[in-house]
């Protein structure tokens, strides 16, 4: 057996991969999409998965409408006013009670100053006056009886009355507000955000 040669070793055979051990070549499984992904447009065709499941085998895939507009939703609350607090109601309308009689008073300041530049008062007493006068006796005089301070008074006291009656009404009204409210529930307002 001196010139026997010595036999060379089998070599292993490839084993055929098993099914546990995934497969490099394979493409990784891809669901089909309604809309492309943002590197769709890049990749090439080989790169697509293939959408076996659809009928015809087709390849199409949908794209949104480019023409169709977006409006712009507006969040929109749905508010009730359940009650009103008789003490803010009336320190708020107390204020705009004050707030409307100086204006007032201010008006008829300006509205008098006015009428006397104009010579109203002066044709009107002057007339006035002569259709009351008697023997002896001047008739009415309305310019003294529609002076400055007395026009001014006479407005005051007006405005002052104002306030108190504005307010008095304004609580008196959030008071009937609160019970009828717990019977049909109050006044729904719907408020929409500003955009």
């Amino acid at each position: 057996m001196s010139g026997a040669q010595p036999q060379p070793k089998a070599q292993p055979q490839a084993k055929p991969p098993s099914p546990a051990q995934p497969q490099t070549e394979q493409q990784p499984h891809r669901p089909p999409q309604a809309y492309p992904s943002p590197d769709a447009g890049r990749a090439g065709p080989s790169d697509r998965p293939e959408h076996s499941g659809r009928s015809g085998g087709s390849d199409t895939v949908r794209k949104p409408r480019t023409g169709a507009r977006t409006v712009p939703r507006t969040r929109k609350a749905r508010l009730r006013v359940a009650k009103a607090d008789p003490w803010s109601v009336m320190k708020v309308s107390f204020l705009l009670a004050v707030a409307l009689g100086v204006c007032t008073i201010v008006a008829i300041a300006v509205l008098w100053m006015v009428m006397d530049a104009m010579g109203v008062f002066s044709s009107i007493g002057g007339t006035v006056s002569e259709a009351t006068s008697a023997e002896g006796s001047s008739g009415f005089d309305l310019e003294t009886f529609l002076s400055l301070p007395r026009v001014l008074l006479f407005t005051s006291l007006i405005a002052v009355i104002n306030v108190v009656l504005a307010t008095a009404l304004a609580t008196l009204a959030a008071f009937v507000y609160n019970l009828s409210a717990g019977f049909v529930g109050g006044v729904e307002l719907t408020l929409a955000e500003d955009e």
